[in-house]
């Protein structure tokens, strides 16, 4: 073998340079990346903690299966199933978090049967305000 090997680099990879980059976000729209989650605003009353072991699975399970698919996919499923559906404001038992303005729509996806986790998208993410295991959170008509 030779001493005067190269290191093969990844596509995209940049020697010296000791961060990752995310290439899709640099060239798709949101619509087509996968959805990353966020539990930072997450409530009290309506937190993960207030949940039960098969409620957790579920959860975990939800965003595994919802991080599968772009958010056109998600789009264009149906609302009990993978998709999502738009909460309107007035029907909230819940003041709105002062940081979500409104332009913003609320959203929900199902995550232990009917149950829904309520929050909003921002880009590729959506934050999880709100996990409606007992569906209290809004009228759901």
């Amino acid at each position: 073998m030779s001493k005067n090997r190269r290191k093969i680099r990844k596509p995209g990879q940049k020697a010296g340079k000791g961060k990752i980059r995310d290439h899709k976000a640099e060239t798709f729209s949101s619509e087509q990346q996968k959805p990353h989650f966020s539990l930072e605003y997450l409530d009290g009353e309506y937190c993960l903690s207030r949940c039960d072991k098969t409620q957790k699975a579920a959860f975990a399970d939800t965003l595994h299966k919802l991080s599968q698919l772009t958010w056109a996919q998600l789009k264009r499923s149906g609302r009990h199933g993978s998709g999502y559906e738009k909460i309107e404001r007035h029907s909230l038992k819940r003041p709105v978090p002062g940081h979500v303005t409104d332009d913003v729509n609320i959203i929900a996806f199902r995550f232990c049967g009917k149950a829904p986790m309520v929050g909003y998208r921002n880009r590729r993410t959506f934050y999880v305000i709100w996990l409606d295991i007992n569906f209290a959170l809004y009228s759901h008509g």
